[in-house]
């Protein structure tokens, strides 16, 4: 049998793992064994980051730089009527992210609202975030919440059923930054536009 160790010891010569597993530290780990079943089995070339075995992601999801939506447990994220998450974006466990709902006079069809998750924003766990729902950048969503209606601009704590306003940033006080490293999931940034018409243009 071939050494595992032998196997690691291969791919780390390469930079793109170095550079990957380091700038995850202390982030959402990525291990080497998503990155290989991502590689060799993974036939969804448009989930292009890791995925939770215990969360559901479907339908047309996008995420930014350094976003993952789905890695932690007991996510479900319906992108029937499509998702946006922006960079930089934190998804706590077990948050509903729906972007399509049944019709109430005839529960076979399904009618679709985009949901756009800004830059920088955190969604606590346990939340749900409703269809036709944009988040601004900044936008924190406390645990629990259930978001009916869109905050567009953003710079906000928000929460409860109906989620509301409990607090407001300064945008000043706010800092937008910016890992050593950038990935769109496990895709270099500088390799993502090619990534993108191969895969996600169609």
């Amino acid at each position: 049998m071939f050494p595992l160790n032998k196997v690691k010891n291969t791919i780390k010569n390469y930079t793109y793992f170095k550079d990957y597993f380091r700038i995850r530290e202390n982030k959402i780990p990525i291990s080497l064994k998503q990155y290989i079943y991502y590689k060799l089995f993974n036939r969804n070339k448009k989930i292009y980051w890791p995925v939770h075995p215990r969360s559901i992601v479907s339908g047309n999801v996008s995420i930014g730089i350094n976003s993952s939506v789905g890695a932690t447990p007991g996510c479900y994220i319906q992108g029937i009527g499509e998702v946006y998450i922006g960079d930089y974006t934190l998804i706590g466990p077990n948050v509903g992210i729906i972007s399509a709902n049944h019709n109430i006079l005839d529960y076979r069809e399904h009618s679709g609202k985009k949901v756009e998750i800004g830059n920088y924003c955190w969604i606590g766990m346990n939340s749900v975030i409703l269809p036709g729902v944009t988040l601004g950048n900044h936008t924190i969503v406390g645990a629990g919440s259930v978001v009916t209606k869109s905050f567009d601009e953003g710079y906000c704590i928000i929460a409860g059923n109906p989620a509301r306003i409990v607090k407001r940033f300064n945008k000043n006080e706010k800092i937008d930054y910016k890992d050593e490293y950038e990935y769109y999931g496990y895709i270099p940034k500088s390799e993502f536009e090619k990534y993108k018409k191969k895969y996600l243009n169609h």
